[in-house]
């Protein structure tokens, strides 16, 4: 048995063959995912599981060196956006690097979902509770 924080064996194979550069996104309840984008489906019930709780979890997992928001989350979703912040210093101490963070529309945000190894789907269902990771190099 895997002794880290992720149990998801899809997740956890997504992350194994993610190559530098490579993208995942985690999404809200809401997020379209389009049919040739994989799609791991985590939501149970409204707000089951929260968006921080998968970001969170897999941010452990995951060498990150980008991450893209969209745009309209800072003001339909400060709150969220607010934890995603604290979430990414945290992880930048962690790795011992600067991660970007771009933002872009909403629109663009759901298209470049198309080009991600896969999309987690949460039980999140608050506004632009969406995030694409991009993968890092440990080395």
């Amino acid at each position: 048995m895997r002794k880290g924080q992720l149990f998801n064996s899809e997740i956890v194979k997504i992350l194994a063959r993610m190559g530098h550069t490579d993208q995942i996104a985690i999404g809200d309840a809401g997020l379209p995912i389009a049919n040739e984008t994989p799609r791991i489906d985590l939501a149970l019930t409204y707000g089951v599981p929260t968006f921080m709780q998968v970001f969170q979890t897999v941010s452990h997992d995951m060498q990150i060196e980008k991450v893209i928001l969209a745009e309209e989350i800072l003001a339909h979703n400060p709150h969220i956006h607010q934890q995603i912040i604290e979430q990414i210093k945290e992880i930048e101490q962690v790795q011992h690097n600067c991660i970007d963070i771009l933002y872009v529309s909403h629109a663009q945000l759901k298209q470049q979902t198309h080009h991600c190894k896969a999309v987690i789907r949460t039980g999140e269902c608050t506004p632009f509770a969406n995030i694409i990771l991009q993968s890092g190099v440990i080395f």
